[in-house]
């Protein structure tokens, strides 16, 4: 376009009141970016999730793998003890070998449990914080679409629906990072 050819079709947009639609548009580029930025928080904190729930699930494994492993230790030592009312010394060496085994596990239980608890609470911040950008998202893509319906029918109470929504899909996936 040749600089007169600018000048005419400003004037034009001046005239048939199309110089709001502007505005319009820059919103929804706005609008458009943040929920592509709040869909990366919502996918890469969906994926968190996931990681921190197969550590859960490891570390509840390992907790109850060492539990089964007490539990047939004391249920040898309890047969070994029972069994004859004389032991031998290897009988009496795998008593207290059992039994040492037994009290190492009743110290090391409750420190598995606690990181298995940790990793469930880690797990249960990032699923509430991928909640509430799932939510954000939604929200500012409804903004989009209410925005661009301004376009078409030129009433400007689509626009201020839209910069409402989209404002509140803001809120709602900052609430997201306040939960860190």
């Amino acid at each position: 376009m040749e600089p007169t050819e600018i000048e005419e079709f400003r004037k034009q947009v001046e005239e048939g009141g199309e110089h709001n639609l502007t505005y319009v548009s820059l919103a929804i580029s706005v609008l458009a970016v943040l929920v592509a930025m709040v869909t990366v928080l919502g996918h890469r904190t969906h994926t968190e999730a996931i990681l921190q729930r197969a550590s859960s699930t490891d570390q509840w494994n390992e907790y109850q793998a060492k539990k089964n492993r007490q539990h047939a230790e004391f249920l040898e030592s309890n047969r070994i003890a029972h069994q004859s009312a004389a032991l031998t010394p290897g009988e009496q060496k795998d008593l207290s070998g059992y039994k040492e085994h037994i009290k190492k596990w009743d110290e090391e239980l409750p420190e598995e449990e606690k990181k298995a608890r940790e990793f469930d609470a880690d797990v249960t911040k990032a699923e509430a914080q991928a909640s509430h950008y799932d939510l954000g998202e939604a929200l500012l893509e409804i903004a989009v679409v209410l925005t661009s319906i301004t376009l078409l029918t030129r009433r400007n109470h689509f626009f201020y629906a839209g910069l409402i929504l989209g404002l509140a899909g803001l809120i709602a996936a900052a609430s997201g990072f306040l939960l860190h």
